[in-house]
């Protein structure tokens, strides 16, 4: 017969093992986004000790800033154009790379390369690259007989710059999750729509993706929720410039509280931020998760 002492360790047993993850979440995720809620009906200077409550205001005055808002526009626009680039490039070259030749086994590894490198090594060495004067890309452009591209100097072409950064980084981990979905797909479905004569569009649009579409709403998300947060390659890269072309919020947030000192208000754009976040995510899940297949 079993002990209760027993019994009572085996149902402890689970929580014991969760038990230092969910620490970790409380103290690294939970606290710091109660604290920040806390902070953001506040005014505090990161100096005094006192944090005088100021209710809405910071929300009203974050509304009325130009700034605030071009950095909004800007966060968006950087998000579209790494989301659409890269959720069109992996799909691709994942279902490119599908082919077991000793060309692609050489190019699985090269393109997940960029995603080992450090953000800070990648950020470096794009800016040597993109350089204007002495950049290898325009001394690339210069011998095909094309003008230099003023690639992180122009408000025109910084943001895009930045958006290729960003895709050579991080689109090697999203092509191998897509291409590890496409070698669980049965041969005998592609067999069958071979007798069927189906082209090569309809399989792709009837079979292909919608047997991968679990693991492209999974990129789909992180690509989001990343592009969201993205800090290191503008901090690096741009500073934010030229001017302010390429402000996003996390920057904002960042310039906001430690150059400016305006605690308060920079984490009030941190709620907006979770918030935008958190209803990109539900209107994903809302939309887009009715038309995912699991198998």
């Amino acid at each position: 017969m079993t002990q209760p002492s027993t019994r009572r360790a085996d149902r402890l047993r689970p929580y014991l093992f969760i038990a230092p993850a969910m620490i970790f979440l409380c103290v690294f995720v939970l606290y710091p986004c109660l604290n920040m809620i806390y902070l953001s009906f506040t005014s505090w200077n990161l100096v005094s000790p006192q944090k005088a409550f100021v209710g809405i205001s910071n929300y009203t005055y974050l509304f009325k800033r130009k700034d605030f808002l071009a950095a909004l526009r800007q966060t968006f626009q950087y998000t579209i154009g790494t989301v659409l680039a890269q959720g069109i490039l992996s799909i691709l070259i994942a279902t490119w790379l599908k082919k077991a030749t000793r060309v692609n086994n050489f190019l699985r590894g090269a393109i997940f390369m960029p995603h080992v490198i450090a953000l800070l090594s990648v950020a470096m060495i794009w800016y040597w690259l993109m350089d204007e004067k002495s950049g290898l890309l325009n001394m690339a452009l210069n011998f095909l007989g094309f003008a230099p591209c003023p690639w992180l100097q122009s408000s025109r072409t910084a943001m895009m710059s930045l958006v290729i950064v960003s895709c050579w980084k991080s689109l090697g981990y999203h092509v191998m999750i897509i291409y590890a979905a496409l070698q669980g797909i049965p041969n005998d479905i592609y067999e069958a729509a071979e007798l069927d004569n189906a082209g090569k569009a309809s399989t792709f649009f009837k079979i292909t993706f919608p047997m991968i579409s679990p693991q492209a709403f999974l990129v789909l998300i992180t690509m989001t929720i990343g592009s969201f947060r993205v800090f290191e390659t503008i901090r690096i890269m741009t500073g934010g410039g030229p001017g302010t072309s390429t402000q996003v919020l996390v920057y904002y947030i960042y310039q906001t509280a430690f150059s400016y000192f305006k605690v308060g208000l920079a984490s009030s754009a941190g709620v907006v931020l979770l918030w935008i976040v958190g209803v990109m995510t539900a209107f994903y899940f809302l939309a887009l998760s009715k038309r995912v297949h699991y198998q």
